[in-house]
């Protein structure tokens, strides 16, 4: 017996590693498609204009040092063994952080929160809280409101950057693989310079007669020449990247032209291009190394980054922005790290990635140090032999597009993050595979970004300019990542603030060294990505302020409960038939938005259903625990409140299976309700004798995963799975209320429900026949049809507002709402079944 357990655990060991070196070959495609083409523009870059190759070697020996200390401190060390552990269930990325920040420190802005959500099973925290170590800076975030606006903005910031980023790597990474194309071009070019030379030497070495025929051609040939010397000394770039340009614009119009087909039918295709590439510029590594200089890993040393910066001085804190692009695509191993695990990314890392790219540089090094051209000629087909110059050059923009696809598809991934957060304006979001989690496209955004990268292309037209740029957003994004990390260590780890603070001043020191070289740049290309951050942050940040100004505007305006029971034949009020699904973002009380629709057609359906469809500070929801159903005032009135939570990851479903999905839903809380009643009723009081809506309403109960019939049989088990768990929860009136609320230790039962035949029940009690008339009212109801009723809202500021704030409202914000999608689009809503109702919200 023990033999046969010992051979059992050695099976799943295996099978563990096996699975993580599938998942680890597979993320090579994902993650790893652009940091594994940064060898293209590094070296290029760097030797732009601010230092040059000497042959002395002392700057190529500097500069190969430094990208060797960078790879590892910043993506090795910083990301693969920290930010990697800083999870939120598996997911990765900037909201990932700031969903673990507001989970264990009461610091974030969504509104319509609820004590609720905290029962998530999703909603884990790492460890127990420890008041001690702790208290101090989360009572410090937690009192300053300041703080969470900042906090706030940094994450904006950064998700601001990653899209900025989007723009930028499919720009650098296909005309830098394409440059390649330079080379054969400019011999023909230098030919063409030689002829054209020779001509006019040639003419003034001959003494043709004056006036003659040939004279006047010879004058005419050494004007056109003159003016072609002229053209190539002003846009001698232009002439030679004739031929990159539209091939890189042509690649890229391709690459978002094919987005909507998603990456899931050529998925396949990328993990063995990456893989070819890595082992092509390894192999390449370490033939250059073999071949021209065996010594070059003496370079790796720290003592020659002194020494660089001892002889360069300011040109070689400058030229720092172009070394910080050897980490470019480092991000993507944390913000990916939901599509695979920690162990897979940490080995295709740690034993691939990481040792391919170091013998990259190390043999462009080595090949430059015996070769000491000027700086235009340093590029990464140069140390390239010219028998295999055009099979790497082919693998290299088949690479560069796959890191292109990675970063584009990161950047649908984190709109649809910042849509389901109300930081963003509603977009058509399209799930392109139902079997791939995350898999996503979005239209609009697809063509912005590729109007802006065929823009970028053709208006920076070199490697430099786009350097700079990407660079300065590749550094934001990790200093926000560095900062978000630090209060991960103190509020979610609960590290002594010495340990964050220590993290926070090694690594963020090394990236502001880097930050402050891109952003002397600044007029270089740095501009850009600063533009497009600032554009971006207003954008998002006008949205969320509106859209919590829109959510107070509600509650403060919220109907009573009492008006609700009020409404009848004795009013002129009639019940028509159907299911009136009337879509709200409060999670208690009457929206006046219903009131206004009452007020203009007095008639609304026999069965009511106050939905609220809201985001939770989780990255996913399970569908057992999506469903927050209750009652409305009494159970003759049939009027519910369906609360539908999602995380910022999940994928929203359609209205068709939504609309059914709902009703039966309310068809299982039905049950489940008459059932309860007989147990823990809700009380008289709790209804009727309390005029605050937060307690005039049955508690809400979590509706999972289970399939009623008939009359049920019930048994209670103390024992609890999430895909049957139904638990009751007081309701939250307000955003102070969810504050002030302590988490509500309920007990969880498991209820099991038995379907037994209507025919076979001999006796039927009264709550058996309210039951049944329930039910068969909501079955009419849905065969009557369904109506969606949503508020169609103008926003203005108040009268006295601030001139920013009357901007922002009037014209930023209601200008969004009007050119992007509305709440209907959204929702998948059909336009027959769709009643709007105008709402004016002064805020």
């Amino acid at each position: 017996m023990d033999l046969e357990f010992g051979k059992s655990l050695d099976t799943s060991k295996k099978d563990s590693w096996k699975t993580a070196l599938l998942l680890a070959y597979q993320s090579l495609g994902v993650v790893y498609g652009d940091l594994s083409t940064s060898p293209l523009y590094v070296y290029k870059s760097t030797f732009a204009e601010d230092i040059q190759h000497s042959e002395t070697n002392e700057e190529i020996y500097g500069v190969l040092s430094f990208v060797f200390w960078t790879l590892t401190l910043v993506p090795l060390f910083k990301y693969v063994f920290v930010v990697l552990r800083a999870d939120d269930n598996g997911e990765g990325g900037t909201f990932a952080l700031y969903s673990l920040i507001c989970r264990h420190a009461k610091v974030s802005l969504l509104p319509n929160r609820q004590v609720a959500d905290e029962a998530l099973s999703t909603y884990k925290l790492e460890h127990h809280p420890e008041k001690k170590s702790s208290s101090g800076v989360k009572l410090y975030l937690e009192e300053h409101k300041v703080l969470h606006t900042a906090l706030l903005i940094l994450v904006l910031l950064g998700t601001c950057m990653v899209i900025g980023d989007g723009v930028l790597t499919p720009a650098i990474s296909v005309f830098s693989a394409v440059s390649g194309l330079e080379l054969s071009m400019s011999k023909e070019h230098h030919q063409w310079r030689s002829t054209c030379h020779s001509l006019v030497v040639s003419k003034e070495k001959a003494s043709w007669p004056a006036g003659t025929i040939q004279e006047l051609l010879w004058s005419a040939i050494t004007i056109s020449c003159c003016f072609f010397w002229s053209y190539l000394f002003l846009f001698h770039h232009v002439s030679e990247n004739d031929a990159v340009i539209p091939i890189t614009c042509l690649i890229l119009v391709c690459l978002f032209a094919l987005q909507h087909y998603g990456t899931h039918r050529v998925g396949f295709f990328f993990a063995p291009i990456v893989l070819t590439w890595l082992l092509c510029i390894s192999a390449l590594g370490l033939y250059n190394i073999i071949h021209w200089n065996p010594h070059v890993y003496q370079a790796l040393s720290p003592y020659y980054m002194f020494k660089f910066l001892k002889k360069t001085r300011k040109g070689g804190w400058m030229s720092l922005g172009g070394i910080l692009l050897c980490i470019t695509g480092s991000e993507a191993m944390f913000a990916d790290l939901g599509h695979f695990s920690y162990s897979a990314i940490q080995t295709a890392f740690t034993f691939l990635v990481y040792p391919a790219l170091i013998l990259a540089y190390m043999g462009q090094a080595a090949y430059l140090s015996q070769h000491h051209h000027t700086s235009y000629q340093i590029s990464f087909y140069v140390s390239v032999p010219e028998s295999v110059r055009w099979p790497v050059l082919i693998i290299a923009i088949l690479a560069s597009v796959v890191g292109s696809q990675a970063i584009i598809s990161g950047t649908f991934s984190i709109i649809n993050q910042s849509q389901s957060l109300s930081c963003f304006p509603r977009v058509k979001v399209i799930h392109t595979s139902d079997k791939i989690h995350g898999q996503i496209y979005i239209p609009e955004i697809n063509w912005v970004l590729m109007i802006l990268c065929i823009a970028v292309t053709i208006g920076f037209r070199d490697t430099k300019h786009m350097g700079n740029a990407s660079g300065l957003a590749v550094m934001t994004v990790m200093l926000v990542t560095t900062c978000l990390t630090s209060l991960v260590i103190i509020l979610c780890w609960h590290k002594p603030p010495v340990v964050a603070l220590l993290f926070l001043l090694f690594f963020g020191s090394i990236e502001l060294l880097y930050f402050s070289a891109s952003l002397t740049k600044f007029t270089e290309g740095a501009w850009l990505p600063i533009l497009l951050a600032l554009f971006l942050m207003t954008v998002m940040f006008v949205w969320h302020y509106a859209t919590i100004k829109r959510y107070e505007f509600d509650l403060h305006n919220k109907v009573s409960l009492e008006w609700l029971l009020a409404l009848g034949p004795s009013l002129g009020i009639a019940r028509v038939p159907g299911i009136g699904l009337v879509f709200t973002d409060l999670t208690s009380g009457i929206p006046a938005n219903f009131s206004r629709f009452v007020t203009n057609l007095p008639a609304f359906h026999r069965v009511l259903v106050f939905v609220c469809v809201k985001s939770v500070t989780v990255p996913f929801v399970p569908p057992a625990e999506r469903y927050l159903v209750g009652r409305v005032g009494p159970a003759a009135h049939r009027s519910y409140r369906c609360i539908v939570r999602y995380g910022y990851r999940d994928v929203h479903q359609d209205v068709d299976s939504f609309e059914s999905e709902l009703v039966s839903k309310l068809a299982d809380f039905i049950h489940y309700d008459s059932h309860r009643s007989q147990y823990s009723p809700c009380a008289e009081d709790d209804v009727m004798s309390h005029s605050n809506e937060s307690t005039s309403e049955c508690r809400l109960s979590v509706i999972g995963m289970v399939a009623f019939s008939g009359a049920p049989a019930y048994e209670i088990e103390e024992s609890v799975q999430p895909a049957s768990v139904s638990v009751g929860f007081s309701t939250v009136e307000s955003v102070t209320d969810v504050i002030e609320m302590e988490p509500v230790h309920a007990v969880e039962r498991r209820v099991r429900f038995e379907s037994e035949d209507d025919s076979e029940s001999d006796v039927q009690t009264d709550m058996e026949l309210q039951l049944r008339e329930e039910l068969q009212d909501l079955l009419a109801a849905q065969e009557a049809g369904t109506a969606f009723i949503l508020g169609h809202s103008h926003v203005e500021a108040k009268q006295g507002s601030s001139v920013l704030k009357r901007v922002a409202i009037d014209f930023g914000y209601n200008f969004l709402r009007r050119n992007c999608r509305g709440p209907d689009v959204a929702l998948k809503v059909p336009p027959v079944s769709l009643l709007e109702v105008g709402m004016v919200y002064v805020v």
